[in-house]
């Protein structure tokens, strides 16, 4: 196969790139050259914000399959999508959950009504979910049915650059009291980005066309099951001190930023951790054990010094010392154990 990776150094791009090289396939990367590709591609360079002005270098050339992860303007992927429409068998954007209507009802499959006023012409001053939607339609306009949409959700592993599995670990790793949003049996939904990235090449390499919700079945883990993973990977002594919602959202903690991948129970996690994956899991989704994930990612992490890199433009995530040690003081209400009895300190105890 002859792939053609628009981006590729970064995170679901770098391991789409990895997994094709690892098959053997030839694989071309498009990038503003602001990180280094994965040794083997071979490399061209553009500005794809500066609209075909940015695109020269692709105006020859063929592939089997384009790979597209841009989150930017929807117009970026437009200009792409028609220049290559004519010399490129397939097209596969990487998109989110995002794009459907909220409030987003638990198990709502690919069908579902997506959010209004998107366009493929859009600039940059538009939501997320305007700009991954306008991407998706930019894409079905030039492909038509030879285009993929990969509605990803929550992604982790090796690689990325948004901190939210990374800041658990770093986290854990310092050991100590830890706040734990409870309750920890909380079912979570989420993807690997290198199971994400094989399957899109399968799914790509069968013809497969349309949109699928690409995660693993709710409840593929529990927050419970990924903190306390977090734990033993890195070899500490931290304490998880599970702590109830309530008493969480009453102290000003933000859920999905103060505390990465954590939700409440409501309309946004019924939207992120409860989607109909039937779909793509009958195309042949397979995710590995958040075990390995959380291993692998931690494994990433050390080889960088301890720490990953960070997305420009997106603001880092995590607790800030100073709420967590007045949670931890039991300001505001308990912090309880696993056992449901109350730790030292707080107002039960």
């Amino acid at each position: 196969m002859e792939i053609l990776m628009l981006g590729g150094t970064e995170f679901v791009g770098r391991a789409a790139t990895e997994a094709a090289l690892d098959r053997g396939w030839r694989v071309t990367v498009f990038h503003r050259g602001r990180h280094a590709p994965p040794p083997g591609v071979r490399v061209l360079t553009g500005d794809r914000t500066r609209g075909r002005a940015g695109l020269t270098v692709l105006e020859s050339g063929t592939w089997d399959l384009v790979v597209d992860t841009w989150s930017g303007a929807p117009r970026a992927v437009r200009d792409a999508a028609r220049l290559l429409a004519g010399r490129a068998g397939h097209f596969t954007y990487v998109s989110s959950r995002s794009v459907y209507a909220y409030p987003t009802p638990a198990g709502l499959p690919e069908d579902g009504p997506t959010v209004a006023g998107a366009s493929p012409d859009a600039g940059d001053d538009v939501s997320y979910a305007l700009a991954k939607r306008g991407g998706e339609i930019a894409a079905l306009d030039a492909f038509g049915d030879r285009a993929l949409l990969a509605r990803a959700g929550l992604i982790l592993g090796p690689g990325e650059n948004i901190g939210r599995l990374p800041w658990w670990l770093a986290r854990t790793a310092r050991g100590g009291p830890v706040i734990a949003p409870g309750p920890p049996e909380t079912a979570l939904q989420y993807i690997d980005a290198r199971d994400l990235a094989g399957w899109m090449l399968d799914a790509a390499a069968k013809g497969l066309g349309g949109a699928y919700n690409t995660v693993s079945r709710p409840g593929h883990t529990t927050m419970g099951e990924l903190l306390d993973t977090c734990v033993r990977v890195t070899g500490s002594t931290a304490e998880l001190r599970w702590t109830d919602p309530e008493v969480l959202l009453a102290a000003g903690v933000e859920p999905w930023t103060d505390l990465p991948v954590w939700l409440p129970e409501g309309e946004l996690y019924d939207a992120l951790h409860q989607g109909d994956v039937t779909k793509a899991h009958d195309a042949g989704l397979r995710c590995r054990p958040v075990a390995e994930t959380v291993a692998d990612t931690w494994s990433w992490m050390r080889e960088r010094g301890g720490t990953a890199p960070q997305r420009p433009g997106r603001p880092a995530v995590g607790l800030d010392p100073e709420t967590e040690a007045r949670l931890l003081a039991g300001e505001g209400g308990a912090v309880t154990r696993r056992d449901g009895g109350s730790w030292p300190g707080t107002p039960e105890s």
